[in-house]
C-alpha cells in the first residue's frame, strides 16, 4: 500500500503525551488535504492519535506498522471540517482521587493505558480498557457510575472522558495529571 505524504514527524521513542503534543503542532504547518505521516513507538499512540483526529475533525486514515514503528497517517481537515479542540470540564486531582479511595467513597476508576502500562503498577481495584478498546467495551461499564477515568498523564483519559460523556455516562471526571505522579498504593498483580 502507497500513501502519499507531505510531511513526516519523527516521534520515536517518545511516551504519552508526546507523540500527541508534536502530532498537534506539525498539523498547523500543514495545508488542508495533506497528508502526516507519524512515526511511532508507543503502542497507545494509535489510540491516542485516532481518538484526537476525531475529536478535532482530522481524518485519522490508518495505521502501519514496520517493525516495531507504527506509521500512522492523518489528513488534515479544511476549514469548514475542523472542529474546535475541547477537553472533558469534569477534572479532578490525583489528591482528590486518593482521598474518595481513603474515605471508602463509591467511585469506579477506569484505567485507559496499555495493559503493559497497567500491568507496571495500576490503582487497586481499577478496571483497565485500553482507549483504543473503549468504544468495543462500553458496556462493560454500563452500571458505573462516579467514574474517575486515568491514564499516564491525563491526555487519554481526557478523551475516554469526553467519549464516554457522550455515550450517556454520568459523573464522569478526568483524573490529572495522571498515573505518573501518583503516589498512592499501586497494585502490580494482573
Amino acid at each position: 500500500m502507497e500513501v502519499t505524504v507531505n510531511k513526516v514527524l519523527d516521534a520515536k521513542g517518545l511516551a504519552c503525551p508526546m507523540p500527541i503534543v508534536k502530532t498537534k503542532k506539525e498539523m498547523t504547518t500543514l495545508e488542508p488535504g495533506q497528508v502526516l505521516e507519524i512515526q511511532a513507538t508507543d503502542k497507545g499512540s494509535k489510540a491516542d492519535i485516532k481518538a484526537w483526529a476525531e475529536s478535532t475533525g482530522n481524518q485519522y486514515l490508518g495505521t502501519i506498522q514496520d517493525g516495531n514503528v507504527l506509521k500512522h497517517y492523518l489528513r488534515k481537515a479544511s476549514d469548514d471540517e475542523q472542529k474546535p479542540e475541547t477537553t472533558h470540564p469534569d477534572v479532578v486531582s490525583l489528591g482528590e482521587l486518593l482521598n474518595k479511595i481513603k474515605g471508602n467513597e463509591e467511585i469506579s476508576v477506569l484505567d485507559v493505558r496499555e495493559p503493559a502500562e497497567y500491568a507496571f503498577g495500576h490503582i487497586l481495584g481499577s478496571i483497565n480498557i485500553p482507549l483504543g478498546e473503549l468504544e468495543q467495551r462500553f458496556e462493560e461499564l454500563n452500571n458505573t457510575e462516579n467514574l474517575h477515568v486515568i491514564c499516564r498523564t491525563g491526555s487519554r483519559s481526557d478523551l475516554a472522558a469526553q467519549k464516554l460523556t457522550e455515550k450517556g455516562f454520568k459523573n464522569v471526571k478526568n483524573v490529572v495529571p495522571g498515573m505518573k505522579d501518583w503516589a498512592g498504593p499501586i497494585d502490580k498483580t494482573h
